[in-house]
């Protein structure tokens, strides 16, 4: 029988062998792509379960360089912090953030003195501080007023970097944070750290579960929709992140994760930065509810997740699921 007559090409033999699998992947996952995002609160040596995100910790300040050596024996490269903060310490204007002795400087602090080879990320953005639940200020008709969020959003990157932050991440989605957060940065002499933007943050029904996590969820009056992006728009993504990237960003970010591959293909084809993808809170709870009810294997869906944001061009991913999956990628 001639090639004529009959395929001469068999895709599967490329697939028949682990080994053949392994030579020819196009696309790989590894520790080194991943960020931990760390809930911290208030305490001695607290680890409280959030209800909504089964698995994942509430921890005190002197439980995180420990988890900062954990992360450094799994390389994974670096840990994000996100402070849940005390009631009596949210205001009108989210002042706590500018707290040299807030949850997230305290926490900076120790996992320096931990000494672990971890990069550390901080959130710039005053939802986990305000009364009202906004990632900004708001006027007396609860609209987020832009210019004025900007300056404290500077005054929170400073105090940040100046505890020790690497990379601080605005995810508040005001215009022009970026420029005036990378001009007090060389101002104050923080040449060296990185700004990871949050470029585009859409308006999602995923955070539930992370407003829970630091405790914004009963506080936030309104949606954040006026300032978030609209999931409809993909074009108005680029433009986000080509703004940030004029301004000074180091690398952006898309957030949620799966629901918006599109726009993370997007974006790592049209700009030359690095570019993350927030695997976030909801997405997190979906795998665990369906793996906890017998619907699929939790570990294999795991890292197809992975997979998927590494193939749709993520330079890396923010997963609470790091470092399980990071434990598995080092077999």
């Amino acid at each position: 029988m001639s090639i004529g007559e009959y395929p001469g090409t068999r895709m599967r033999r490329l697939r028949r062998q682990p080994w053949s699998r392994a030579m020819v992947a196009e696309t790989n996952v590894t520790p080194a792509d991943l960020i931990w995002p760390v809930f911290v609160r208030d305490g001695v040596d607290v680890a409280e379960p959030i209800a909504t995100m089964p698995g994942v910790f509430r921890h005190s300040v002197d439980r995180l360089p420990a988890l900062a050596k954990e992360a450094e024996a799994l390389g994974i490269p670096a840990i994000a912090l996100f402070p849940y903060t005390q009631p009596d310490r949210r205001s009108q204007r989210g002042e706590e953030a500018l707290n040299p002795d807030n949850l997230v400087c305290r926490a900076l602090r120790a996992m320096r003195e931990s000494g672990a080879a971890v990069g550390l990320l901080t959130d710039v953005a005053l939802d986990p501080y305000t009364s009202h639940g906004h990632d900004g200020l708001v006027d007396e008709g609860g609209h987020v007023l832009n210019d004025q969020t900007v300056e404290m959003l500077v005054g929170q990157a400073l105090n940040q970097a100046r505890a020790g932050a690497d990379i601080v991440a605005p995810s508040d989605m005001m215009d022009g944070r970026v420029a005036a957060i990378r001009r007090a940065l060389e101002a104050d002499g923080h040449t060296d750290v990185q700004i990871m933007a949050y470029s585009a943050k859409y308006a999602s029904g995923f955070y539930g579960p992370f407003r829970d996590a630091v405790g914004a969820g009963g506080y936030l009056k309104g949606d954040k929709k006026g300032y978030q992006m609209d999931p409809a728009n993909a074009r108005e993504a680029l433009r986000e992140v080509a703004l940030d990237i004029a301004e000074g960003a180091d690398s952006v970010m898309v957030k949620p994760g799966l629901p918006y591959l599109d726009i993370v293909r997007r974006v790592s084809e049209r700009f030359d930065v690095p570019v993350f993808a927030y695997c976030v809170s909801g997405e997190y709870a979906m795998v665990e509810a369906a793996a906890a009810a017998g619907m699929l294997d939790r570990d294999r869906v795991m890292l197809e997740i992975l997979m998927a944001f590494r193939r749709a061009g993520a330079s890396g991913v923010l997963t609470y699921h790091a470092p399980d999956a990071a434990r598995l990628l080092n077999g």
